[in-house]
């Protein structure tokens, strides 16, 4: 049996190590390259950009892809459960929070993503978005547009030198936006759940205990977290109120990790100005009737339509990304930037086999551990050059009874040599 090397990102998934044609089904829309690149490389991609609820269940049912690629359109426990086909479902951003993680997990069926691909787009708008409202921008537009002249009034503006930025979440975007903040030569503070004193130092940022200390001492808070259940409502009535009057808000993230309610609230009693791209209960088509209610609050909003990452240049990177991805799956059944693989496994020993890479050796082996009741975690199977010999790793939820080890010993025309390790 041939396997995978350690240097791999996931193991072979549900048994399919190569695909000759592999049928993807793209759900959203998705860059003409990179449908090319799937097509010139054997896929054959079914392009419905329009799908949704039960007609992508319809879909997944009627073409049983093996792979489905989705931008911002839900994929539901339900219809994970109509499609045993399903194997790999790529979210092509950053982002997986419209995916069922826990129910594809459940199935076996790998969710990747793109991360990073949207950085420097989103942290483009984030400056944008700052840039706009120190400068009253829009209003300055649509004053000129009515024929209104009033430099008296827009020339009021403090300007971003030296001023502090506090950034909330410091993955590939928040870093993205500290280069663009030091090019305006502003100071910037931060927290992060992964960020230590040490690697703030390195990103040249001061190091913040948490949120609350970010939003005290910053005049304009950024935030850049990833939505989950450990961030929904990070950035509370509790830290928003820490934020100095005339302070300014940013969100490019997503609206599940911020009180809107409170941010609503307080722009209006502390003067704060707010940049949003993304809202609350967004419409899930392009185009829709949406009036956002912290529109209504009487204070100063800039938004703009969860377009952070709606750049051609960020849509090609992810749109290769994406083909990336598909492409090792169907050549090797592997799949880089899993996010639902154990990150810790279950299992309590190894069990190392060296053995003669001939047919049936591993399938013997495993069922001498089935026979002993023993659920195989994890396994790898490495074949040495001249395909003669190889090593299989085979991780075990309990360890083997000697008995059983020593009856796998005593294969001598498969088996070289057995060990138990533990993990």
């Amino acid at each position: 049996m041939h396997g995978h090397s350690a240097r791999d990102l996931t193991p072979p998934i549900r048994g399919r190590y190569a695909f000759a044609m592999l049928k993807v089904l793209i759900a959203d829309k998705f860059e003409k390259t990179g449908i090319e690149a799937l097509t010139n490389d054997g896929c054959e991609v079914v392009y419905e950009p329009d799908l949704k609820a039960d007609t992508l269940r319809e879909a997944l049912v009627r073409t049983a892809a093996p792979v489905l690629v989705v931008r911002g359109t839900q994929v539901t426990a339900d219809m994970l459960a109509a499609s045993p086909h399903l194997g790999l479902i790529v979210r092509a951003g950053a982002g997986f929070n419209t995916i069922d993680v826990a129910a594809a997990s459940a199935r076996g069926i790998v969710v990747s993503n793109c991360p990073g691909k949207n950085a420097v787009a989103v942290a483009e708008l984030t400056m944008g978005l700052i840039i706009a409202l120190d400068r009253r921008i829009a209003e300055n537009v649509t004053d000129l547009r009515a024929g209104i002249w009033n430099k008296k009034e827009y020339s009021n503006a403090r300007g971003l030198k030296d001023r502090t930025l506090g950034i909330i979440g410091m993955g590939l975007i928040g870093q993205a936006v500290v280069q663009r903040a030091k090019a305006f030569d502003m100071r910037v503070i931060a927290w992060s759940r992964s960020l230590s004193r040490h690697a703030a130092a390195e990103l040249g940022v001061k190091y913040c205990d948490d949120p609350g200390e970010v939003a005290a001492n910053c005049d304009i808070l950024s935030v850049h977290l990833a939505a989950a259940k450990e961030t929904k409502n990070l950035v509370n009535r509790d830290v928003l109120g820490l934020l100095a009057p005339g302070s300014c808000v940013i969100n490019t993230a997503r609206a599940d990790v911020m009180d809107y309610e409170a941010l609503a609230e307080l722009m209006v009693k502390r003067n704060l100005r707010v940049g949003l791209d993304v809202f609350p209960e967004e419409p899930a088509s392009g185009q829709a009737q949406f009036l956002p209610a912290i529109l209504k609050a009487g204070g100063i909003v800039y938004g703009t339509h969860h377009i952070g990452a709606s750049t051609d240049q960020a849509q090609d990177a992810i749109a290769e990304e994406t083909v990336r991805i598909v492409k090792m799956f169907k050549n090797t059944g592997q799949a880089p930037n899993c996010v639902n693989i154990e990150t810790r496994s279950p299992a309590k020993c190894q069990l190392v086999v060296r053995h003669y890479d001939k047919v049936g050796v591993l399938a013997t082996v495993l069922d001498k551990l089935r026979r002993a009741d023993i659920n195989v975690e994890e396994m790898s199977n490495t074949v040495f050059q001249g395909a003669k010999a190889a090593v299989a790793v085979i991780r075990l939820a309990q360890p083997p009874a000697d008995s059983v080890v020593k009856d796998i010993a005593a294969m001598h025309d498969m088996i070289i040599n057995v060990e138990v390790k533990p993990v």
